[in-house]
């Protein structure tokens, strides 16, 4: 097993792509290279960065990846804000997608927060 694997903020991430995609499924055919493509990819960027910074030598970089981490987590819930004023999510699926997105961030700020160099 990963050392990624245990963190509890990676498995949320992956909670988070889950509904993403579950989202994006039937947005309209004109928009999978557009929002789509774009949302899932910023909702997976989440997930990958906790991955690939927890597997560096360092704090430091480790943290980097956080950062970035939490980057993509804001682009998500730009493009989130994005989809409902274009009327592809409602409201309430809005909602449910921003309050997984504040969770992970603040579990990404808590981790970050017991790295120690």
């Amino acid at each position: 097993m990963f050392k990624f694997e245990n963190l509890k903020v990676w498995q949320k991430s992956l909670d988070f792509i889950d509904l993403i995609y579950s989202l994006t499924k039937n947005f309209p055919k004109e928009e999978t290279f557009g929002l789509t493509s774009q949302t899932r990819r910023a909702s997976v960027s989440v997930a990958l960065n906790i991955a690939e910074g927890s597997g560096k030598t360092t704090n430091k970089e480790f943290r980097k990846f956080l950062h970035d981490s939490l980057g993509s987590l804001r682009e998500s819930v730009t493009l989130l804000i994005i989809c409902k004023r274009q009327i592809l999510i409602s409201n309430e699926q809005f909602l449910k997608a921003y309050a997984m997105a504040e969770e992970i961030s603040k579990m990404i700020y808590k981790l970050g927060l017991k790295i120690i160099d």
